[in-house]
Formats: C-alpha cells, sequence, structure tokens
C-alpha cells in the first residue's frame, strides 16, 4: 500500500509540474518528470525525511485509555530551510521590511548572517560586530539577528570566517602578518557568537581560490590550518563546515575534486562538520544553459549527494539563485525550484537548503539583473515562493488524526521536528509536546491524563 501512494503521489506531481507555464526545454521535462526518478525521491522522502511514533494514552492512574481522540499538528521542522538575512532592517519603508521579514519566517527556519571581514572591520580597529555600527549595505552587524532569530525560532548560520574574497582593503601581503589577524578575527567572532551561533562555515571556496590570496599554497593548506586555529575556539556543539561552488555538484564522486579535497583534509584531522554546495545561476542564459545540458540530469545530482553520505558528515545546498528574468522566467522558476528542492530534500544526509537572496533588487551588484529573489521588487510573492510554500508548509508539514484503541494506543508517520499532541476522551483535553526523531525504532511518547 505504501508503494503504491509514494507512486500516486509521484504520479500527481509529475503532472501538476508538467501544467505549468513554464519554458522549460522538453529535455529537461523528460529527465525531471520520469516516473522511475519521481518514485526514487518519493520513496527516498519518506524514508530519510519521516519516522514513525508510537502514542499512549494513559489516565491519572496509568490505566490506557482506549477511543481517545488524538491530533497531531507539527510545529516546527527539524530539517533547516533558510535563506540569506543580509538586508534585515535595512529596507527603505517600514512596509518593505514588513513584508520581507513576514515572508522569511513564514517560510524559513534558517537565517545566513554575514560576517564577511569587509563588513565586520571595514577599517581596522573598527569592529562592526554589535550595534550602534554605521550602515553598510547587506551587511547589518551579526548581533542584530539574535533576537529576532529567537522570536522566530530560527537557527543562524554565520557566513564565512575565511574567505579570500570580500576582505578590507587594509589586510597585509604577508602571509604570516595575515594568519595572525586571522587568529585575531577568530577570537573575537567565537567569544561574542560561538555560544549563540551554532553553525559556521570556516572557509568558503578555496578550491576557486584567487591566486593574488597571500595564504595560498599549491596544496591549499590554509584550508586545513583555519580549522585548526577556529573550531577549538568554538563550542564542540558547532556545526563548522566547509562551502564549495556551484560546478561541484555536477562532478562524479570518484573524480570530484571536492571530494578529494574533504577526504584528505578528514584524514590530517580537520574537524569538518558540514559540507556545503552553492547552486547560483546568476544569469537567465546560464540558467537555460543548465536546463538544456547534461548537468540537469536529476539522477546524476541525486546519485552524487547519496555518495556523500560516505563522509557522515551533514550535506547542505548553502547558496541558491535560480534567475526569473525576461519572457516566461517566473513561472520557469517555480518550475526548477520545485524540482530541485524536492530533489534536494530526497537526498539521504540533506540537512538544509538556503535560498540566497529573498527578494529582487536585494542581490549584490552585477547579480540583481537575474531577478533571482522569491519575492519582486515590492517584496511579494512570486511563483517560486508560493511553490516552496505549498511543498515546506503542507506537503512536508505532518497533521494527523488518530484514535486510541483498547491498549490505550496510536501510531503515526511524520516529518522530523516538533509537534503538539492533542489528546480528548471523557470531556478532558490535554495538549503536550514532542520532538519527532530520527531513528529505526519508533518514538515512543505518552500522554497523561
Amino acid at each position: 500500500m505504501k508503494t503504491i501512494k509514494i507512486i500516486v503521489g509521484c504520479l500527481l506531481w509529475s503532472l501538476l509540474a508538467t501544467s505549468a507555464l513554464a519554458a522549460a526545454p522538453e529535455s529537461y521535462r523528460k529527465l525531471w518528470r520520469d516516473p522511475a526518478l519521481n518514485e526514487r525521491i518519493g520513496r527516498n522522502i519518506e524514508k530519510y525525511r519521516k519516522s514513525d511514533a508510537r502514542i499512549k494514552v494513559l489516565d491519572a492512574a496509568g490505566k490506557p485509555v482506549s477511543g481517545a481522540k488524538i491530533e497531531l499538528r507539527q510545529t516546527s521542522h527539524e530539517f533547516l530551510f533558510g535563506c540569506n538575512a543580509f538586508v534585515l532592517g535595512q529596507l527603505e519603508t517600514p512596509e518593505k521590511e514588513r513584508r520581507y521579514e513576514e515572508a522569511f519566517v513564514k517560510l524559513f527556519n534558517f537565517a545566513t548572517v554575514p560576517f564577511y571581514w569587509a563588513g565586520t572591520e571595514p577599517v581596522q580597529g573598527e569592529l562592526r560586530y554589535s550595534e550602534p555600527a554605521r550602515d553598510i549595505w547587506r551587511r547589518p552587524p551579526p548581533e542584530r539577528f539574535l533576537a529576532w532569530a529567537t522570536t522566530n525560532n530560527i537557527t543562524l548560520k554565520g557566513h564565512p570566517l575565511l574567505w579570500h574574497a570580500h576582505n578590507p582593503t587594509w589586510l597585509p601581503k604577508d602571509a604570516d602578518q595575515l594568519r595572525e589577524l586571522y587568529r585575531k578575527r577568530f577570537r573575537e567572532i567565537a567569544s561574542r557568537f560561538g555560544s549563540r551561533i551554532p553553525v559556521f562555515e570556516v572557509v568558503n571556496e578555496s578550491l576557486v581560490c584567487d591566486k593574488q590570496y597571500p595564504l595560498l599554497t599549491t596544496d591549499r593548506d590554509y584550508v586545513r590550518w583555519a580549522f585548526k586555529e577556529a573550531v577549538p575556539l568554538f563550542p564542540a556543539t558547532t556545526m563548522t563546515m566547509i562551502n564549495e561552488v556551484t560546478s561541484f555538484n555536477f562532478k562524479p564522486f570518484a573524480a570530484n575534486p571536492y571530494v578529494a579535497q574533504i577526504r584528505n583534509l578528514l584524514e590530517q584531522g580537520a574537524q569538518i562538520r558540514g559540507i556545503g554546495l552553492q547552486y547560483h545561476f546568476f544569469r537567465r542564459n546560464a540558467l537555460d544553459t543548465y536546463l538544456a545540458g547534461t548537468n540537469a540530469n536529476p539522477n546524476n545530482l541525486l546519485d552524487l549527494y547519496e555518495k556523500f553520505s560516505e563522509f557522515k558528515l551533514p550535506l547542505y545546498i548553502t547558496e541558491i539563485t535560480i534567475a526569473s528574468a525576461d519572457e516566461g522566467g517566473a513561472e520557469l522558476q517555480a518550475e526548477v525550484v520545485r524540482d530541485h528542492y524536492r530533489l534536494w530534500f530526497a537526498a539521504p544526509n540533506m540537512a538544509g537548503i538556503t535560498w540566497w537572496n529573498l527578494g529582487d533588487g536585494t542581490a549584490v551588484k552585477g547579480e540583481n539583473e537575474a531577478q533571482g529573489g522569491l519575492l519582486d521588487a515590492e517584496f511579494k510573492p512570486k511563483p517560486a515562493y508560493r511553490a516552496l510554500d505549498e511543498l515546506i508548509n503542507q506537503q512536508w508539514t505532518t497533521h494527523a488524526k488518530d484514535q486510541t484503541d483498547v491498549l490505550g494506543r496510536a501510531h503515526f508517520r511524520g516529518f522530523h521536528g516538533d509537534y503538539t499532541v492533542t489528546a480528548q476522551a471523557g470531556g478532558k483535553t490535554v495538549k503536550q509536546t514532542f520532538k519527532l526523531n530520527k531513528g529505526e525504532k519508533p518514538n515512543e511518547w505518552i500522554v497523561r491524563f
């Protein structure tokens, strides 16, 4: 019966997606609408994103309550659906700010915070970690995000501790002097935010490092060095990540330089606790080329992500831009977003997916032409936003009802995350909260009247 449900669901999804008015190439649709692929995606989602739970309802004397009505509502996701929040508090009008923040928290539970060195210390000694600080577009001081995240139950990620780009002009060219300044920077960030931001990208884009970067050597040993210096400063629970550019999604696992780098770093003792891959298409023509080419093969993508499980580390899609510019762009963006999020959500060790710029006009200079936001320039939802809302808040959020048997038991299978369970019997109503965790054994929940 479970297999039949998965197949029927995949067929309905395929029909829905194909009915879109987008201009996706036929070659792309043939691959992404393949029933075998969609069955694979549906089967993986069922296996890796959901678990079973057993609920037992007991009265005050500890005896089973039969016939109790049970309602379960998922209140949060364990999986991290994210976006950068680089323009928080920087929009031109209160109305745009309201739309931005409401759209953000409706869809996302994960936010990327800017820690680019050019923003945190634009002039040597001018530390912009806390308020008040002079305004720099897309670079609010990181402290701004803390209370907002707590209020909205959002997990924060700092991006990045070390990158060869977006650095202040005052940095020295001498490698030894630069390393000493990095040590100071690592200590500052860890002391201020280590207990408050649970995820940090330690090194960003090292495989495409600028040849002029003072720490670059042929073996890129600065990556190992950065993990060695930075990670011990943070709590042992901090998710310390490495991150890399889009092209490494399309190289087979056995011949993938990123795979080789990670394996080598782990063998050297680098405390990599999470692996990141970007997915940017900053121009409509780049997106069209991708969709019509061999890289857009969904089975190859899923094969790669599944093989990353060999590292036994969580995998993240860390930055996503899908252009919506030009004719049919909004519908095309929605179709591509819908397809790729389903595939990413189906990858075994995937732990989070992060869109990049939520609204059109909030990207860096030179990338706004893509119109890569999920919201338009007025911060109103585009079709891609609505597609993700349907996936995250409807299809991938569990709401179930049941009734206990003669032994006071009920069973359900749901997506991992936090739940509120309401039980009604004998004119009484009780509510309790539980977390549905991953694992082969069912979660055991006891509800008491």
